[in-house]
C-alpha cells in the first residue's frame, strides 16, 4: 500500500489537529523510511519482478526488520515515548504509537504473503489485494479521499502557503501513485532504494513547513 498509509496520516488530524502532518506521515511510513536504508546496507532485499502482482513490479524478498509486526510494534512504542516526552499528551502519543504498526496491517491487506510477524518468522502473511488492480485503486483511493476530507475538516489555512502548499502535497502524492501504477518498472532495486531514502528527507521537512501555515479549526 502507498497512499493508504498517507491517508491515515491525514486522518490523524481529526484526532489531534495540533500534531504536525509531518509527524503523522513519519509514523505511518516509518517502516518504508527505514526499509530502503536496510536494503542499501544489504540487510533486506527487494527485486524488480514485473508481473509479481498487478499493482507493483517489486518483489519484497526479505524485510524481516523494517516490516515485521513485532519490530513495528516496538518502534511504535518508542515513537510514542519520544512524542510523549516532547509534548506531554499521553492519548496522542499512544495513538501515534499505534499508527506505526498500522503500516503492517495495511500491507498485510495488499501484499501477497510476504509479511513476517517477527524477524525470525518462517511463515509469511498477506491477503494479496495487489492482485486486483481495480480493488487496490478503489480501496486506496477511497481511503486517501476520506483522510484528506478529515484533515480539511479539522484544519484551515492561515495563508496561501497553507492552502496551496497542502494541495501541492496532495497532488504530488497522487502523481507519484499514478506513476507507480502506470509507469515503467524501476531500472534497478538500488535505484528504488536511493529514491526511497531521498523522498522522506525532502518531503517531511516540506510538509512540516506547510503545516505550520495551517491551524486547527475552532468549532462553535
Amino acid at each position: 500500500m502507498f497512499i493508504g498509509h498517507f491517508a491515515l496520516g491525514f486522518a490523524f488530524k481529526e484526532i489531534d489537529s495540533r500534531v504536525s502532518l509531518a509527524t503523522t506521515f513519519l509514523a505511518a511510513q516509518l517502516a518504508d523510511t527505514i526499509w530502503p536504508v536496510l536494503v542499501l546496507a544489504g540487510v533486506e532485499h527487494v527485486a524488480i519482478d514485473p508481473g509479481n502482482t498487478r499493482v507493483t513490479p517489486l518483489n519484497f524478498e526479505s524485510y524481516p526488520w523494517s516490516h515485521s509486526l513485532l519490530t513495528l510494534s516496538a518502534m511504535g512504542a518508542v515513537f510514542a515515548v519520544i512524542h510523549y516526552g516532547l509534548q506531554r499528551r499521553a492519548r496522542t502519543a499512544a495513538l501515534l504509537g499505534l499508527l506505526v504498526p498500522s503500516h503492517w496491517l495495511l500491507d498485510y491487506l495488499t501484499h501477497r504473503p510476504d509479511m513476517p510477524l517477527f524477524p525470525w518468522s518462517t511463515s509469511k502473511l498477506g491477503l494479496g489485494l495487489w492482485n486486483s488492480f481495480a480493488g487496490t485503486v478503489a480501496i486506496e483511493g477511497g481511503m486517501f479521499a476520506i483522510g484528506i476530507a478529515l484533515a480539511l475538516a479539522a484544519t484551515r489555512a492561515r495563508d496561501a502557503i497553507g492552502r496551496w502548499g497542502l494541495l501541492g502535497v496532495i497532488g504530488f502524492l497522487v502523481v507519484a501513485y499514478l506513476g507507480n501504477l502506470f509507469g515503467p518498472p524501476p531500472p534497478s532495486a538500488h535505484a528504488v532504494a536511493i529514491v526511497s531514502v531521498a523522498a522522506p528527507l525532502i518531503l517531511l521537512p516540506l510538509v512540516a513547513w506547510i503545516d505550520r501555515h495551517r491551524e486547527p479549526k475552532v468549532h462553535s
